[in-house]
């Protein structure tokens, strides 16, 4: 029996070239028929929690272009994250879970995510899940 190979994806920095190369990548993974896991951690939990998912920011050393990628992304009609996320899941197996131990290092109420992840579980459930993915990247 041939399982579909995972690709697992942990989202840790939250600014939006960052979250947008997770919700590429994640979008394009599922397409390709791979079971794709999206693990949010500290500064992504944060950015969910808040609502903020879609916020276009930009690492200091960018700041001078963001009005600029700002502009094009819109006149581009490039999707935002979620709508990427949610495209992903309608393509393919896509998963968005949540870390326990970052909800509480960010000082996020659960609830606040939860709603908005497929699942919030600890570490090791985690890692246990992702064993053996035939892909792993770290954003």
């Amino acid at each position: 029996m041939n399982e579909t190979p995972r690709f697992v994806i942990y989202a840790h920095n939250a600014t939006y070239d960052k979250l947008h190369q997770v919700a590429t990548i994640g979008l394009t993974a599922a397409a390709m028929g791979k079971d794709v896991i999206v693990v949010l951690l500290f500064w992504t939990i944060k950015k969910v929690a808040e609502g903020r998912i879609n916020m276009i920011d930009f690492p200091p050393e960018y700041q001078k272009y963001s009005e600029e990628v700002a502009r094009l992304l819109q006149e581009r009609k490039i999707p935002s994250i979620d709508e990427m996320f949610k495209e992903a899941k309608q393509v393919g197996q896509f998963r968005i879970v949540a870390c326990s131990a970052g909800l509480e290092y960010m000082g996020v109420d659960t609830e606040s995510v939860a709603r908005q992840v497929d699942e919030v579980m600890g570490l090791p459930a985690i890692l246990t899940m992702a064993a053996g993915a035939e892909t792993t990247l770290f954003i």
